[in-house]
């Protein structure tokens, strides 16, 4: 199961825990703010965070690990060429905001990789690698529930934006269309900032758009 928490430090994102119903252990995918809220919610319910999982490295989406750190040691993970925007306040947007993060001891995940726990089960999330809004953003996808956390690469009714450090409109279009329109129709897409949608719902969306 999964659940999405709405966090706000500049501005809201939302967070999500994604568990295995069998062992309550779990990831928390994008802790973008409020880490001893999020850390408060896996107590009362029993969750057991496994591993930290980000989408891409854009500060809103890492704000909260700083906090987190300061009572669990909990690993983060990120796509292999992620430092580049965890270590640089200016690409990762935290300078804008007057926060100057940086992100240090992060673990590293590939294009492909299976992400599981330390003690093997059949729960798991692919990492597909869709950049686009950034160079490091990622989707974390389940075959088994049939749902996909996209971070900002497509939303309920609209796409990521292009305009930050390391954008690229060629990229993400490619990453839309061959990859998250890949997925099952029925997978369901969770994004950073939107409502909850469906690959055939932006597909039929983005096809009359760009007809």
């Amino acid at each position: 199961m999964y659940y999405k928490i709405s966090v706000k430090g500049y501005f809201a994102v939302n967070s999500y825990f994604y568990v295995d119903d069998d062992t309550h252990r779990g990831f928390l995918i994008d802790p973008g703010a409020e880490g001893q809220r999020l850390l408060k919610f896996a107590r009362d319910n029993g969750i057991l965070i496994e591993k930290i999982l980000l989408t891409h490295g854009h500060f809103d989406h890492i704000g909260g690990i700083s906090e987190i750190r300061r009572s669990n040691d909990i690993p983060v993970y990120a796509y292999e060429n992620a430092d580049s925007y965890l270590l640089d306040p200016l690409k990762n947007l935290s300078r804008y905001a007057k926060k100057d993060i940086m992100l240090r001891d992060v673990k590293y995940f590939h294009d492909g990789d299976i992400l599981d726990f330390h003690k093997k089960t059949e729960f798991s999330l692919r990492v597909i690698h869709t950049p686009g809004h950034t160079e490091d953003s990622v989707t974390f996808y389940s075959s088994k529930d049939k749902i996909a956390f996209v971070g900002d690469t497509i939303f309920l009714g609209s796409i990521g934006s292009t305009i930050y450090p390391g954008g690229n409109g060629k990229d993400l279009k490619e990453s839309i269309t061959q990859k998250i329109f890949t997925l099952p129709d029925e997978t369901v897409l969770l994004s950073g900032h939107s409502d909850a949608t469906t690959v055939k719902a932006e597909h039929r969306r983005y096809t009359l758009y760009h007809k």
